[in-house]
């Protein structure tokens, strides 16, 4: 009997398929577990995310296109999908003894990090408008949930109240984008749409005021995903009040999830009209490293401070998404690999300071962490120098390649924005840095370590290192995947 759905095909989403079924397991497996043991469950999601990475060498050095084309399984896709589980697994490693002092710790939690997870590896790989809107979907109704888990909570209330807002109302302008970019071109599919703008005699999408406000809309809704300036205003207060892994996760996974659609839609479906965004992605890159920085200058809450910096890093990245080309495209990854490591390990510090009645979010709440603990001050010292992009780090690596590529591009002027801006970002973090190193400690300080806490520390802090004194194979795997969007 003939399967209705191509093998294929099946092997395409395996790495999904696996998550999918894990997470529906998760929520069968809750009730029969004793609140005492639940740490089952946070290492049955570590293996099943653990196994969808291992189910990721089947499709090494394939080149698979499933279901009419809506999804591509390239080393491109690869590489995000890698990126992304690895995120994923930090987070759940780094939540094994916050959960428990929230009292949030049950099954529903890791089955929607691995909802959210399958939502975010199938955003690179999408290469249909419909499969990138139905993807940022499931990762979105993922996050809206997990934002407000801590229902006893009144900020974390809040804050999915506030990211469901604004993520229905980013969802209806990206489906309104695609609704005139399909009546404009008759497809939703990136290869044709880029194929029907080249044989269109206009010059300029300003010449087509439909295919113009398809622009907004799609540049409008994917900037709230990444909470680029001025469509920001969530990110503060969502980050603030959820559980912090997820804000953690939020800030990395979804950003670079939704970076990851960005380029396949900008370079590879809409780059016959390129000069057209270019121009409308200048002003918002210029607009989100500014606003991102000089606002985290006067934080005193150090989630909110994150929150702006992870708005400040958008900016950044937009950097290598307008210089169009192979050497911009590829210092998106590796920022983004370095991205990853550095954010995860400061949300890390407020973790390590959260206990009963404290959720630890203050900068006041690091007095003397350092004192006390030389081995977490020093890794966070690490994190902060990578966030500024100091050697000997990952982020210097990626930021060096991030302002190149836009030389290279001949945008000059954001460059010298970009630099200034990464002078303003080290007052803000080393403020963080004299908290915990000056400052006396209180008598009851008590970090919330745990095994699986060290473990994934531990791994931030090596990799960040590591990358930015060898970043050569991570630097010759971005330029190989990327290849494949030109």
């Amino acid at each position: 009997m003939q399967s209705p759905v191509p093998l294929n095909a099946l092997l395409a989403i395996l790495p999904e398929i696996i998550l999918c079924v894990s997470a529906c397991a998760l929520f069968v497996m809750e009730p029969f577990i004793p609140k005492e043991k639940r740490d089952i469950m946070a290492y049955f999601s570590l293996v099943a995310l653990t196994l969808s990475g291992l189910s990721l060498i089947l499709l090494c050095g394939k080149n698979i296109s499933a279901f009419n084309g809506m999804i591509v399984v390239d080393q491109y896709a690869l590489v995000f999908k890698t990126l992304l589980l690895g995120a994923s697994i930090l987070t759940i490693l780094i939540s094994f003894q916050y959960i428990k002092i929230e009292r949030i710790h049950l099954g529903e939690y890791y089955g929607l990090i691995l909802f959210a997870t399958i939502g975010m590896m199938l955003l690179p790989a999408a290469t249909d408008l419909l499969s990138i809107y139905l993807s940022l979907e499931l990762m979105s109704m993922s996050f809206y949930i997990l934002a407000a888990f801590m229902r006893k909570d009144a900020k974390s209330i809040e804050a999915g109240i506030k990211y469901f807002l604004a993520g229905i109302f980013t969802s209806g302008l990206i489906l309104y984008g695609i609704a005139f970019l399909y009546g404009i071109t008759g497809t939703t599919h990136l290869g044709a749409i880029r194929a029907t703008l080249a044989s269109q005699s206009a010059p300029s999408i300003l010449a087509n005021p439909i295919l113009f406000f398809a622009l907004v809309l799609l540049i409008t809704g994917f900037g709230f995903k990444i909470a680029a300036v001025p469509f920001h205003m969530w990110a503060p207060d969502v980050y603030e009040g959820a559980p912090t892994p997820v804000t953690a996760l939020l800030s990395v996974g979804s950003k670079l999830a939704t970076f990851s659609a960005m380029l396949r839609v900008f370079v590879f479906g809409l780059v016959v009209n390129a000069n057209d965004w270019q121009q409308l992605l200048w002003v918002i890159a210029a607009l989100t490293m500014t606003l991102g920085n000089v606002a985290a200058l006067v934080q005193t809450n150090f989630k909110r401070l994150l929150a702006y910096s992870s708005i400040a890093h958008a900016g950044y990245l937009l950097m290598g998404l307008l210089a169009k080309s192979e050497s911009g495209m590829a210092a998106v990854i590796t920022h983004a690999v370095a991205y990853l490591f550095m954010t995860l390990g400061a949300f890390t510090m407020i973790i390590l300071v959260c206990k009963e009645g404290s959720r630890g979010d203050q900068i006041s709440d690091l007095k003397g962490l350092g004192q006390v603990y030389p081995m977490v001050g020093i890794a966070f010292i690490l994190f902060a120098l990578s966030l500024i992009g100091i050697p000997p780090t990952a982020g210097f690596v990626g930021k060096l390649l991030l302002f190149g590529a836009a030389i290279d591009g001949q945008f000059y002027w954001l460059a010298v924005i970009g630099v200034l801006n990464s002078a303003i970002s080290l007052y803000y973090y080393f403020k963080v840095a004299t908290v915990m190193f000056m400052e006396d400690p209180p008598d009851d300080i008590r970090p919330s370590f745990s095994m699986p806490l060290k473990v994934g520390l531990l791994v931030m802090a090596v990799t960040t290192v590591a990358i930015g004194l060898y970043p050569e194979p991570l630097i010759r795997t971005a330029f190989s995947s990327i290849r494949v969007l030109f």
